[in-house]
């Protein structure tokens, strides 16, 4: 699943290629979901909040979109949009200006809301670690209000803070050296804020590299993510995978058993 730096990308990308223009194409395939309703009207803004995405229009109305684990955002010139493209199964959705058409492939939720009410659905989250109003404060005490949770699981609870999926869960986790399976309630505050900035740093950085990146290079990106079965760049011990989280909500995340040890 694509987590908060994709996402942000993703926004600014749309922003840019359709803002202050009015949607010719409004093409929405998802259940009942009114593409029409949106027709004709001006784009205001493509916002991130957290892992979901906000295209307000002029109209009053929000186009609310999430990716899920495999959807995407295609930017293109209308001209070069295939009418293969415009019969393919998987596209969710298709808005086009007269010059640019942004394609949403596999997209996970595709619905309209009133832009008023956008807090109906991304009012649960916690705060946006990319966010113009992140609060760390609130964050932290988000995350230690249920101090019997697993560190990793309450990480990728979008309610306690908003941004962290597998990967960004799984190299901070690394770095500062906690196993993903300790309980919140055995990690001192300052731990726990240690690995929230880490988490942070390593989203902002992934914005400036244009991809997810822990290690600041290109070729060998991560620590652990992705890595299982392979040895540990700190230890050489064989890297593992664990599952956190209850299903339907269970993740997989990677570790080193002796850089992280249980406590």
């Amino acid at each position: 699943m694509p987590e908060g730096d994709a996402v942000l990308r993703t926004a600014r990308r749309l922003d840019a290629s359709l803002a202050g223009a009015p949607l010719a194409v409004a093409d929405l395939r998802w259940g009942h979901v009114d593409g029409e309703r949106l027709h004709c009207a001006c784009t205001l803004a493509v916002v991130a909040v957290g892992k979901h995405l906000l295209h307000r229009l002029d109209n009053g109305l929000t186009l609310h979109t999430h990716l899920r684990m495999d959807g995407r955002w295609q930017t293109l010139p209308v001209s070069a949009v295939t009418p293969a493209q415009r019969r393919a199964p998987g596209l969710r959705a298709l808005l086009a200006t007269q010059t640019t058409a942004a394609l949403g492939w596999h997209l996970g939720l595709v619905e309209i809301v009133r832009t008023r009410d956008e807090a109906d659905v991304v009012g649960h989250l916690g705060p946006d670690l990319l966010g113009g109003d992140w609060n760390e404060a609130l964050a932290l005490s988000n995350l230690m209000s249920a101090p019997e949770r697993p560190i990793a699981e309450a990480l990728l609870d979008q309610r306690n803070l908003a941004g962290l999926g597998t990967i960004f869960t799984s190299e901070p986790l690394f770095m500062q050296q906690i196993h993903p399976w300790t309980r919140v309630g055995a990690l001192p505050a300052d731990r726990i804020r240690a690995l929230v900035r880490r988490g942070q740093e390593l989203l902002q950085v992934s914005m400036t590299y244009g991809h997810p990146c822990s290690t600041g290079h290109r070729r060998e990106p991560m620590y652990v993510f992705g890595r299982k079965g392979r040895p540990c760049r700190r230890c050489g011990t064989t890297l593992r995978h664990i599952t956190v989280g209850e299903p339907p909500r269970e993740r997989v995340l990677t570790y080193c058993s002796r850089c992280q040890p249980e406590a």
